[in-house]
C-alpha cells in the first residue's frame, strides 16, 4: 500500500491526534514535519517557544517509533516552497493520502490551499481535520447565522453543542508504520534543522512531553482548579494551569483538556477555566470569519484611526520592564526571564502600553510574539485588541485599567512585585505599590503620571 503521510504542524503528539488517527485508520503512516525558519522569523516566533517545539520534536519522533512511524523531517525557507516539497513526497513515496489538522490563520489557510491544490492536481487525497478547536469554525452561528462576534453567547451556544459531543480520543494502531521511506532530496536530521540558539534553563523551565503535560493537568485539577476562580487573579499565587505553551504546540489536545476538567464536576472553579479554553476557541474562530485581523487590521474598523504616539524610548522601557509603574515592570521583566506571563498582567500591560502610553498596540502585540513561549497568533492578537478597544468584545475605550490599583488589588502584599523587580523589595506593602519618596535610587521615576494620561487616551479615543 501507499504510504499515508501525517504532516504534523502544531499538533506534536501521538495521543488524541485526529490527523494521526485518521491515517493509521487507513493504511501505514509516514510523519512529516516542515520546518520553515525564515517564516517563524517573519510570524516573530519566539526563540523560546522554537526551543520548546525542537524538544517535543525529539520526544514526537521517540513515540512515534514506538508504532513503527517514521518521522521525516524537512526544511524550506518559508511556506511558499512547501508545495514543492509535498510534490517531490508524492513522486518519491507514492503517497496514499495527505493528513494534516488545520491551522487558521491566513498565511497557514493559503500555504494548506496551495498543498492542496498541488495534490488535487497529482490525484492524491487531502484529509484535513479540525483538530485544536472543539467545534468546527463555521459550525456555531448566531440566530441569524452569522458568526458571534461577541464572546458570550458565543460560549453560551458553544456548551449546548459540546456537551452531548463524543470527547473520547481516537486510539492509534499498535503498528502503524510503513517502514523506512526513501530519502528525500529535502529530508535532514531533526537535529540539523534551522533551530535558534537555545539556552539551558528553558528546558527546566517549559519541559516538553505529552506525559509532562498530562501530568500538569491532572495536578491543576486535582489541587487547583476548584480554586481557580478565586485565585487566577493573583500574579504571586500559583493559580492557574500553565497549560498554554503545551497546548498551543498541540503537545495535549483541547479536547483532553476539556474532558479531564469537566471529570471533576467542581463547580465554578471548573467552569471559569473551562470558560478560558472557550476564549481561546472564540479567538480561533474569529480567525476564520473575519481574516482581516490576520492583516494587522483592527477587528472594529471605526476604530483603525486612533493617533498612535511614536515614541521610541518609551516603547522601550516598557519592553525592558522599565516605567517606574511597579507592576508593569515586574510583569515585563517576568515576560522576559521566563518567555510567560500572568493573564492578569497581559491585560495591565496591554493597557498600559495601548492607553496611557497610547502606543500602538500592534507594536506591543509584535513584542509578546518575540518573547512568548506560548505565543499563539488568535490569542495574542485576540487579548491585545480586547485592551486596546479595537477588537471582538472589546473593552470599552472609556475603561482604562490603573496599573496601581491593579497592584494594590491582586498583588497586595507585593509579594510578585518582589521577586521580579528586587529593587524595590525592601519597601513595605503600601510603598512597593507606588514608590513615590521611597523610590530607590536604582529605580527609574514614573515614565507618565496615570491620571492626566487616561484623560489623554480618552480625548484622543474620542476624537
Amino acid at each position: 500500500m501507499k504510504p499515508n503521510v501525517c504532516w504534523f504542524r502544531t499538533d506534536l503528539r501521538v495521543h488524541d491526534n485526529l490527523a494521526l488517527a485518521a491515517a493509521a485508520a487507513n493504511g501505514p503512516v509516514i510523519g512529516l514535519y516542515i520546518a520553515t525558519p525564515q517564516q517563524w522569523q517573519s510570524h516573530d516566533d519566539a526563540p523560546i517557544k522554537l526551543d520548546f517545539w525542537r524538544r517535543q520534536l525529539l520526544l514526537l519522533q521517540d513515540s512515534l517509533a514506538e508504532h513503527d512511524i517514521p518521522l521525516v523531517c524537512c526544511e524550506t525557507p518559508d511556506y511558499n516552497a512547501i508545495p514543492a516539497v509535498i510534490e517531490e513526497i508524492i513522486d518519491t513515496w507514492g503517497a496514499g493520502g495527505i493528513y494534516f489538522n488545520r491551522e487558521y490563520p491566513l498565511n497557514e489557510s493559503r500555504r494548506d490551499a496551495a498543498v492542496t491544490f498541488v495534490c488535487d492536481e497529482l490525484g492524491v487525497p487531502v484529509h484535513a481535520f479540525d483538530d485544536s478547536v472543539l467545534m468546527k469554525p463555521g459550525s456555531i452561528l448566531n440566530n441569524s447565522g452569522e458568526p458571534f462576534r461577541v464572546f458570550t453567547p458565543f460560549s453560551r451556544k458553544a456548551r449546548q453543542i459540546i456537551g452531548p459531543m463524543d470527547q473520547s480520543a481516537p486510539t492509534l494502531p499498535a503498528k502503524a508504520g510503513a517502514g523506512k521511506p526513501a530519502k528525500l532530496q529535502t529530508q535532514l536530521p531533526l537535529a540539523s534543522l534551522s533551530w535558534p540558539e537555545a539556552h539551558d534553563h528553558w528546558a527546566s523551565l517549559w519541559p516538553a512531553g505529552e506525559k509532562e503535560a498530562r501530568k500538569r493537568l491532572e495536578d491543576f485539577c486535582q489541587h487547583r482548579i476548584t480554586a481557580y476562580k478565586d485565585q487566577r487573579d493573583l500574579p504571586a499565587v500559583d493559580g492557574t494551569s500553565k497549560l498554554s505553551a503545551w497546548l498551543n504546540a498541540g503537545i495535549i489536545s483541547i479536547r483532553e483538556c476539556w474532558r479531564t476538567a469537566s471529570a471533576w464536576n467542581d463547580g465554578n472553579g471548573v467552569e471559569t477555566w473551562k470558560n478560558e479554553l472557550l476564549w481561546r476557541e472564540f479567538y480561533k474562530h474569529i480567525m476564520v470569519h473575519y481574516p482581516h485581523v490576520s492583516m494587522a487590521r483592527p477587528f472594529r474598523d471605526d476604530y483603525g484611526h486612533v493617533p498612535w504616539r511614536d515614541d521610541e524610548e518609551q516603547f522601550r522601557a516598557w519592553c525592558e520592564g522599565c516605567t517606574g509603574i511597579p507592576l508593569v515592570d515586574a510583569a515585563m521583566r517576568q515576560l522576559r526571564e521566563t518567555g510567560w506571563m500572568h493573564n492578569r498582567l497581559r491585560m495591565v500591560t496591554a493597557m498600559f502600553l495601548s492607553k496611557n502610553l497610547l502606543i500602538d498596540w500592534r507594536m506591543g502585540e509584535q513584542w509578546f510574539m518575540q518573547h512568548l513561549v506560548d505565543g499563539d497568533f488568535s490569542a495574542n492578537n485576540g487579548g491585545w485588541q480586547w485592551s486596546a478597544s479595537t477588537g471582538t468584545d472589546a473593552v470599552p475605550y472609556f475603561r482604562v485599567f490603573n496599573a496601581t490599583t491593579q497592584s494594590r488589588r491582586f498583588d497586595a502584599n507585593g509579594d510578585f512585585i518582589r521577586q521580579f523587580v528586587p529593587e524595590l523589595a525592601s519597601l513595605d506593602n503600601k510603598a512597593i505599590h507606588e514608590p513615590g519618596a521611597a523610590r530607590p535610587a536604582n529605580y527609574p521615576a514614573p515614565l507618565v503620571d496615570l491620571k492626566a494620561t487616561r484623560a489623554r487616551a480618552l480625548e484622543a479615543f474620542k476624537r
